[in-house]
């Protein structure tokens, strides 16, 4: 009999029908800045009052919970996800306070203000700078990232630095190239590089070119002197 409870329990991983009192509340616990032994309890607790809660985010999804995170780092993390299916909405983004308060009120309490975690939009319009850890070891460098057209313009001024002995050059571009790979997010404006690491002003305005015109003249230069060198040609 005791197989057969924690069979049923493993197999559902949100609620059993029956338990579930606000069907059209779906809560995902987002457990970057959580833990997993928080985010555990809260699960437990959420799912004892009659929520549901899914442990996977999905396009069921209709309240996501984070904690201890502001609204760039939780636009970052959104956008790092699957988009939703044609016509459907994204989730909302709360702060954990939406959560305690609706656990203690015993039901979904209404979304205000002061619980969402969004991004104010400047008047231009341009992109919220982006939140990046500040050490290369502390981040993932994906095979395949958002910004391949700008980290590879940086590599190949990276590369030509080395090739001219200039230790300084290769680590700057190699520093700057790694922490675009690492964004979850594409860099669109100057301004989302406001913070980052390893950014200055040289690969600055490699990106500005890059961003306003499509090509950088200096990369270019580079990649048609590499191409007509001896090395290229396998003269060297």
């Amino acid at each position: 009999m005791l197989q057969r409870r924690r069979r049923a329990r493993a197999g559902n991983p949100g609620a059993s029908p029956s338990a579930v009192r606000f069907p059209g509340v779906a809560i995902h616990l987002a457990e970057p800045r959580m833990g997993r032994s928080r985010r555990a309890f809260l699960t437990r607790l959420a799912r004892s009052k009659g929520f549901r809660v899914l442990d996977a985010y999905s396009s069921e999804v209709t309240h996501v919970v984070m904690e201890q995170t502001s609204a760039e780092e939780a636009a970052c993390w959104q956008a790092s996800r699957a988009a939703p299916a044609p016509g459907g909405a994204r989730p909302v983004l709360l702060d954990v306070s939406w959560f305690t308060e609706s656990m203690a009120a015993g039901q979904p309490v209404p979304v205000e203000g002061r619980h969402r975690l969004e991004v104010t939009v400047p008047r231009k319009g341009l992109p919220n700078p982006v939140w990046m850890l500040p050490y290369a070891c502390q981040r993932p460098t994906p095979l395949t990232h958002h910004n391949t057209s700008l980290s590879e313009a940086l590599e190949v001024l990276a590369e030509a630095g080395g090739f001219e002995g200039s230790e300084g050059r290769l680590l700057s571009f190699c520093r700057a190239a790694s922490v675009l790979k690492a964004l979850p997010c594409p860099i669109t404006a100057l301004s989302q590089l406001q913070g980052l690491p390893h950014f200055g002003e040289h690969s600055r305005r490699v990106i500005q070119e890059l961003l306003e015109h499509g090509v950088c003249e200096e990369v270019e230069r580079v990649r048609l002197s590499e191409s007509s060198s001896p090395r290229s040609l396998g003269l060297a």
